[in-house]
Parts: C-alpha cells; structure tokens; sequence
C-alpha cells in the first residue's frame, strides 16, 4: 500500500496512477478512497463550480475487482445514470474514456448522507424534523416508480444512497450504479448491497427480483427514517399507528402479504400521512 497525493490531498493506492486529467476539470479538495467498487471518488473545485468525480482504471486501496472490470462496471453504470434521470436523482454531468480509465462527472452536493459511514453526517440527517425524514420516503416512492416505468428493479440500494439537501429541502438518491433491468433474476444468491435493506428473494438464487421486492425495500426505509430497520418494532417507530401498518405491509417478508405495487403503497402510504397531520 502506498499514499499519492494530488493537489495536497493524500489517499491510499496499491499502485500509483497518474491523475494529471484531473486538472482540466478543478483542484481537488477531496478522495473517497475506500469503496470496495473499484472508484476512487474526487472532489474538484474549479471553473465550472465543484464537481463529484468516480474513476475506475487504477490499483485502489479496497477493490473488490479488478480495474477492468470496474471499468465496465462504472461504463454500464453511466448508462443507468441516463436511462434513470430524475429530478431526485443525481444527474450525470459527463461520463467516458480519460487518465488510462473511465470517468463519470456529476454535480458536488453539499447534502448530508443518511448513511452508517458517515456518522456526522448521519447525525445531521437524523436531526432533521420527523416531517422531513417522511418527505424522503415519499420522494423514494415516487424515484422507484419512475424506476419501473422505465423497465429498471433497484438493486444495491440503501441508506447510503440517500441524501438530504438542507437548502432545497428535498431527498437526493446517488449511486444507482446496480440497478438492474427487467426482468431480473437472481442468479448469485446473495446480491450485492446491505442486508437492512434486502428482501428475501435478494438471498435466493432463482428468485424473481421485481416490483415486490422493491416495495420491500421502500417499507424498510421507511422505518429506517422514522424507527429502526433492523426490529421494526411499534416501541422504535417515530410516527403514528396508521403509517407504521402500511411500512410493516411493504417490509413483510413474504411476498404475497406486500402491496402487490409501488402504486398501492403510496396511495396508501400517503393516506395515512394526511390521517397524522404530516
């Protein structure tokens, strides 16, 4: 393991790659060295404001692939990023072949991230008014929906992907790189992501991985934000009864006892949230 820095920043490598591409589009003022992807993640500041950059294409610290196929994995990634365009999703700015690699460019937020890996940030998050954190699952809903309309499943989707921009008021979704188009069935047993937030069917090879396992998903954000997504107990839930029947229908785990849609769930996830005042 070696440290490279560029523009006075310092983050780990296995080798050392020349990022001098890096220049034509700021000074970095940030790296994210530590995704098992393959990515080192760059801050950039310069004459187009400040930027969020991934590559693949170098020996990273904590890889769990190799650079060529983090290559592909970031170009299929890219693609997604397009098909997936939302206005609660991150936009993809600029994304190709550059530094021996390939590059995806998107806006720099200053939003805080819901996720475990950040833990001021999480707690920034977690500060934010009941109401708030309830608007986010409504905004999931509604980014998953436009998910399946446009012939995709999420995958590999969990806290971490969530962000709330303090400013604007609203939810932001990152890092939709695994989402999957359908149909799309389980062949590797346990798919990736965090097992908080997997259905059953996301451990069992043969599964149908569709609209079901999805609600699933919703259901357990939803006591992510407002309880606690590893007992989904009434003593842990933040909100009132009517909301917390319809996140315990859409995290059931078994399937048939789920909203059989992301449209069902929010007509009535949406009702209860009148019902409370929220």
């Amino acid at each position: 393991m070696i440290q490279q820095t560029v523009d006075g920043v310092s983050f780990r490598m296995v080798q050392a790659h020349d990022f001098s591409f890096l220049a034509r589009f700021g000074r970095v003022f940030r790296v994210l060295d530590d995704q098992d992807s393959g990515n080192l993640c760059f801050g950039l500041a310069g004459e187009r404001g400040r930027l969020f950059l991934k590559f693949a294409g170098a020996q990273t610290a904590r890889a769990g692939v190799s650079p060529e196929d983090a290559v592909e994995n970031l170009r299929a990634a890219a693609r997604v990023a397009r098909d997936l365009a939302h206005p609660r999703l991150l936009p993809l700015l600029w994304a190709g072949e550059i530094g021996g690699g390939y590059a995806a460019v998107f806006p720099w937020t200053d939003a805080v991230c819901m996720g475990r890996m950040y833990p001021e940030q999480r707690a920034a998050f977690f500060a934010l008014p009941l109401d708030a954190r309830l608007r986010v699952e409504d905004d999931l809903i509604d980014f998953l929906l436009c998910t399946h309309a446009r012939g995709y499943v999420a995958v590999d989707f969990y806290d971490g992907s969530v962000l709330y921009d303090r400013a604007a008021g609203h939810a932001l979704f990152c890092d939709v790189d695994l989402f999957a188009r359908k149909p799309f069935v389980n062949r590797m047993g346990r798919l990736w992501g965090s097992s908080r937030f997997m259905a059953p069917e996301e451990f069992a090879l043969g599964a149908q991985i569709d609209e079901r396992t999805n609600v699933y998903l919703a259901g357990c954000m939803a006591f992510a934000l407002a309880g606690d997504e590893r007992d989904r107990t009434r003593e842990t839930w933040q909100a009132g009864e009517a909301l917390y029947r319809v996140a315990s229908r859409a995290a059931a785990p078994e399937r048939e006892t789920r909203y059989p849609t992301l449209s069902s769930l929010r007509a009535d996830w949406l009702r209860a949230c009148v019902e409370e005042g929220f």
